[in-house]
């Protein structure tokens, strides 16, 4: 493991020697990426790992009629709630807003109210932001392309 460690504090001293302006570019190019990997994958209804989000629960069949069921997250993915930021040591994807609050109980699978007044319900486990594989190749291949111009 000692091998990997060494590695890290290298690859750790290089990007500190990078100016502080092309460290933020750097940071905010990988933030920029990772939600679109992030939006892509709320888009295909799947978690990071690739497991798809658990359906629905099925409507009582004496409910509002004509009612048209979207898929889920519509508007949580787009670029007014999911926020890419950057700073010089550090790139995060986050919500923002009100939407925070359901993201947060819907990534955890916590209880919550769907109304006010409803009773509370609980929701199944559907992660939202997460770091895959090919998140970890993406921001690799972007971090040895700033190194190398």
């Amino acid at each position: 493991m000692r091998p990997l460690e060494s590695f890290a504090e290298r690859l750790g001293a290089l990007i500190n020697n990078l100016e502080p302006p092309a460290q933020k570019d750097m940071a905010r190019a990988i933030a920029k990426r990772l939600r679109a990997s992030q939006q892509q994958n709320i888009k295909r209804q799947q978690a990071p790992d690739g497991t798809p989000f658990k359906p629905r629960r099925a409507e009582p069949v004496r409910k509002k009629k004509g009612r048209v069921k979207r898929e889920m997250f519509v508007k949580l993915r787009t670029a007014k709630y999911m926020k890419a930021k950057a700073t010089n040591s550090e790139a995060s994807v986050e919500f923002v807003g009100k939407v925070q609050r359901m993201a947060r109980v819907h990534h955890y699978g916590l209880r919550d109210r769907p109304a006010r007044g409803a009773k509370e319900v609980p929701y199944d486990e559907r992660p939202l932001l997460g770091l895959s594989y090919k998140d970890f190749e993406m921001i690799e291949h972007e971090i040895i392309y700033r190194l190398s111009t």
